[in-house]
C-alpha cells in the first residue's frame, strides 16, 4: 500500500511554517488594538494645537479692536468725544471685516472707571475701554468633541471668552 504525504517536506518545517504564521496574526491582533489608541491620541494633540491657535487669533482680534474702540470712544480736543455706543458700532464693522464668513463672533466694549487715581499734571480722572470678545472656536478633528466641547456635546464648538482693558486716549488740554 502506498502513502502519500500532504506536505512534501519534514515535519519540522511544517511546524516552522504554522509557528510563523501564528506570529503574523499576533502583530495584527496587536495593531489593531493599538491604532485606535495611538489616533485618538494623536487627534487631541491635534485639536489642543488648533484650539492653541484659535485663542491666540481671539486674543490678537480682542487686542486690535480695544485699540480702536479706545481711540474713538475718547474725547477729543474740542471735549466731546465718541463714547461707548460709536465705539462699539466701529468695533462690530471691524470685527465684520476681520471674519467676514463666522457666525457666532460677538465684541462689546464698555467705558469703565480706572481704579488708579487722577492723573497728577492734567488733574483727569482716566478711563480704560473695557472689551469682551467671544469667540465659537470650531473643532475638527474626531472624537474631540466628547471632551472639548461645550454644552450640548454635539455642537462641536468651544466658546473662547477674552477680556481686554485698554487705556482711553485723553487730550493734555482741553
Amino acid at each position: 500500500m502506498l502513502m502519500i504525504r500532504a506536505h512534501s517536506g519534514p515535519p519540522r518545517a511544517a511546524a516552522h511554517l504554522a509557528a510563523r504564521l501564528g506570529k503574523a496574526g499576533q502583530v495584527t491582533v496587536e495593531l489593531l488594538l493599538v491604532l485606535p489608541v495611538f489616533m485618538l491620541l494623536l487627534f487631541f494633540i491635534m485639536e489642543i494645537g488648533n484650539l492653541g491657535f484659535n485663542t491666540i487669533l481671539a486674543h490678537h482680534c480682542a487686542y486690535e479692536l480695544a485699540r480702536v474702540g479706545s481711540l474713538v470712544a475718547g474725547t477729543d480736543g474740542s471735549g466731546s468725544g465718541g463714547g461707548e455706543s460709536l465705539a462699539n458700532q466701529k468695533m462690530t464693522a471691524i470685527k465684520d471685516q476681520m471674519f467676514p464668513s463666522t457666525p457666532g463672533i460677538t465684541v462689546v466694549g464698555k467705558l469703565v472707571q480706572n481704579p488708579i487715581p487722577s492723573d497728577p499734571q492734567s488733574g483727569q480722572q482716566s478711563m480704560d475701554f473695557l472689551v469682551t470678545l467671544t469667540y465659537k472656536a470650531r473643532l475638527i478633528f474626531p472624537g474631540s468633541s466628547a471632551v472639548f466641547s461645550d454644552p450640548p456635546k454635539g455642537s462641536r464648538t468651544k466658546i473662547i471668552i477674552v477680556k481686554v482693558r485698554m487705556p482711553v486716549e485723553q487730550p493734555y488740554l482741553q
